[in-house]
Formats: C-alpha cells, sequence, structure tokens
C-alpha cells in the first residue's frame, strides 16, 4: 500500500534538498537563553529565540511553575468544560484581560488553535474577512475554516484596506484581520489607522499580538498601548510561548460577548486538553511581573536600537523594523543557509529564512534581539555577521 505514495515523497525530499529549501533542525542540550548549547558540545550566542523578555529560563517562572505542578499537578486530562478548569485557569484569563484592557478572556493550547477557533463561530457567509496579506499563517488557516467571504489588502496599505472595505459593503458583518508585528519583516501594523477605518466603515477589528505583545509599547502592552487605542480593538490574540516565557499557550481576549460566544462553539477550546497547570501558573507569575516593572522592556528596547543601528551601520540591507525583528535580507535561499551556517561556526546561532516561509526571492536572516542579550552579546553578533557579509560578498 505505502509503495506508491513512498516513492512519490521520496521524490518531493530529494526535490526539496536539490532547490536549497530543506530544513534542518538543530538540537540543543541546554536551557533557552541567550547562551545555549547545542548536541555538538559547543556554546553558542541564540539570536533567533522569540525569547523577547529573556523569561524561558527565568527562576520567577521556574518557580511559579514548581508550586502550580505541587498544587494541581502535571495534567488536567480533560477540555475546560467537562473538569478541565481550575482555579488558576480563570485567574490567568483574569489577568491577561487586565493587561490589555479588555472584558474577557479564553486561553487555546496554542495561539494557533486561538487563531483557527476564531472566526467560524462567529461569522457565515453572509460576512466579509479583509486580512492582511502578511498575515500569520494561522490566521489564514482559521479564515479557510470559516465561510464568510474573503478580501485581503497589500501589506499596511491604508489605500488598499479602504478599498477591500468599500468592495465589501454588502456583508451583514466586517472584520478587519493583521498581524500586530509582522513576524518576517518586524514590521508594525497602523493599528491606529485601520482602527480609523474600522469606524468609518463599520467593521470589527482583530490583532494578532504574538510578536508585539511584551515587545511594543512602552509598557510592552502590544500595538493598542503603542498607538494609544487600549479599548477599541474588539478581538486580540496572542501566545504565552513566546515574549510571555515561551513555553505553549493562547489565548484570545475581547469583547465578552465573543469570548462568550467562543466558549460555546469554538472547537479547537472545546475538544483540546486545557493547558497543564505548570504554564498557567508561570503565566500568572509573568503577567504579575509585567506590572511590577519595565525593566526587561527597557532593555530589550535598547538592545534592539544598539544592534539595528550597528548592523546598518555595516552597511547590510534590513527590512524597517519597529520591533524586536531585525530581517536581515539576504534574497537567495542558498546564501541565506551557507550565511547561518558560517555564522554558527563564529558561535552565533541564526536561521537562514527562504520560500516557502517568505516569499520567493525574499530569503533573509531574522535576527530576533532578547532582554537577556548583554552588550558583549550583540557586539560579537555584528562583529560575525560583518565577518562573514565580507566573506560571501554580501558587504562591499
Amino acid at each position: 500500500m505505502y509503495g506508491k505514495i513512498k516513492e512519490h515523497l521520496q521524490n518531493e525530499i530529494t526535490g526539496i534538498k536539490d532547490a536549497g529549501l530543506y530544513k534542518s533542525e538543530r538540537v540543543i542540550i541546554s536551557s533557552q537563553d541567550a547562551v545555549i548549547r547545542l548536541d555538538s558540545g559547543k556554546e553558542v550566542l541564540n539570536f533567533c529565540a522569540n525569547n523577547y523578555l529573556g523569561l524561558s529560563n527565568h527562576p520567577e517562572l521556574i518557580s511559579a511553575a514548581k508550586s502550580a505542578l505541587d498544587s494541581h499537578g502535571f495534567g488536567m486530562s480533560s477540555v475546560r468544560f467537562i473538569c478541565g478548569t481550575t482555579d488558576l485557569h480563570k485567574e490567568l484569563e483574569r489577568k491577561i484581560a487586565e493587561f490589555f484592557g479588555t472584558e474577557d478572556t479564553i486561553l487555546y493550547a496554542a495561539c494557533f488553535d486561538a487563531n483557527g477557533g476564531v472566526f467560524e463561530p462567529l461569522f457565515s457567509e453572509e460576512d466579509a474577512i479583509i486580512s492582511d496579506a502578511l498575515n500569520h499563517a494561522s490566521i489564514i488557516d482559521g479564515v479557510r475554516l470559516c465561510k464568510a467571504r474573503r478580501f485581503r489588502y497589500n501589506n499596511a496599505d491604508m489605500a488598499d484596506l479602504e478599498k477591500q472595505l468599500q468592495n465589501s459593503q454588502d456583508a451583514r458583518f466586517r472584520i478587519i484581520v493583521t498581524d500586530g508585528v509582522f513576524s518576517m519583516d518586524g514590521n508594525v501594523a497602523p493599528l491606529d489607522e485601520i482602527v480609523r477605518l474600522a469606524k468609518k466603515y463599520d467593521a470589527l477589528v482583530m490583532v494578532d499580538e504574538c510578536h508585539s505583545a511584551g515587545v511594543v509599547g512602552e509598557t510592552g502592552r502590544g500595538v493598542t498601548e503603542k498607538f494609544n487605542i487600549r479599548g477599541e480593538v474588539d478581538i486580540i490574540t496572542g501566545t504565552l510561548g513566546k515574549a510571555f516565557g515561551g513555553a505553549v499557550g493562547g489565548f484570545t481576549t475581547g469583547k465578552k460577548e465573543i469570548i462568550e460566544l467562543l466558549r460555546q462553539r469554538s472547537r479547537p477550546y472545546l475538544f483540546s486538553n486545557s493547558i497543564p497547570p505548570v504554564v498557567v501558573g508561570a503565566g500568572i507569575r509573568m503577567f504579575e511581573m509585567m506590572t511590577e516593572t519595565t525593566e526587561l522592556q527597557d532593555r530589550l528596547h535598547r538592545n534592539t536600537e544598539y544592534f539595528v543601528s550597528k548592523i546598518k551601520e555595516a552597511g547590510f540591507d534590513i527590512k524597517p523594523t519597529k520591533s524586536a525583528i531585525c530581517a536581515v535580507m539576504l534574497y537567495d535561499a542558498k546564501l541565506s543557509q551557507e550565511f547561518a551556517t558560517r555564522l554558527l561556526e563564529e558561535g552565533i546561532y541564526v536561521i537562514g529564512f527562504y520560500y516557502p516561509v517568505v516569499p520567493q526571492g525574499q530569503s533573509r536572516i531574522r535576527v530576533q534581539i532578547s532582554a537577556a542579550h548583554q552588550p558583549e552579546h550583540l557586539d560579537k553578533a555584528i562583529a560575525a555577521f560583518t565577518k562573514i557579509g565580507q566573506l560571501l560578498g554580501v558587504l562591499k
């Protein structure tokens, strides 16, 4: 039975390798931090983790996770509406709503599930979803699961967004959907303009804060804080798996009626186990820490400004960024892989991104800065980028 498809799959894999698009996985044998150890025994500086605030190995979160493990056990073995809801889950949901200035929150196993489960319960063929062209794959998949009509506007292009709003005026309900920070480029969505257009054309607004929460805004409350529009966005989705500790778990937070209906009809919520108490306990402590001090956010912003300025001075072509993501453009897929391999030899762990993760001809090294990086880490990375850039002819 497997014979015919086995040959087909082998040919597909060979084609991926021949095109220089094969993704290999490096194995880490230490905790996630600014300095990590690979299975080769080599210690390297990590510049490609979503560990924006350096919380993935923070002692406060480890302690909170251990405490929750002692008090509430390892797993829930159930979905929320059966016997999968604890007092910890409800407390974390309250803290997320308080942090973002929203009315209620619902937890998911991941933000992929949050985005996958938000559209179908709320919208039908009478409605329209208007989505940014560079939105995350999870949003794209969530939209596909919904019967609403689909409209797409060019990335952060407000003239095109207004055109799509005009083209969809016969819909019963409309929602504009955007990433807060676009993960491959690092640019921030012009959410103030999006909200203005939404009010003009009577549309809802949803923003995915996965790469912006904890990063953007003076206190890390994301793009709604950056543009001073807290409370004006109807739906916010996000993750605990990036700036907020780097484990697992996603959430949707927003208007209370929306959240209430999602609890009744959102399939990833209804049919997936609750996130484990260890993650929830650490999440509660993380949001407490976020309200106590902005030390980590301040350090992240300083690190990012320094790295971006120096990498531009070196002569690299980078995407405009207002986040902790710095996309160093190399354009060629094989070059991006060779560049990343050479950097690893210099002690810098990064990954080359290429099609289908980014469009054809847009290959790059995506550098992600962390509050855990020390000044000497940044200087070593900048020196390594410059050295390899000159060796490979990227810098003239």
